[in-house]
């Protein structure tokens, strides 16, 4: 399976974490902790297995916020 290490959501660039999780639920369990920790984050769908990708919130955006 050939995973691209980087992917646009939205004109946005996101990369992704190197794992490949077998459930949606397993992929959204990781995304909060993510999300916890000042990212924003997306999941995607490669044949059988859940994608997270992310990146990090700018500190001048995420003050705005």
């Amino acid at each position: 399976m050939s995973i691209p290490l980087s992917r646009k959501f939205e004109g946005k660039k996101f990369m992704w974490d190197g794992a490949a999780y077998d459930t949606e639920d397993q992929a959204r369990q990781t995304m909060e902790v993510y999300r916890k920790n000042g990212f924003e984050v997306q999941v995607s769908q490669n044949t059988d297995k859940y994608l997270v990708y992310s990146r990090r919130i700018a500190a001048v955006q995420a003050a705005a916020q």
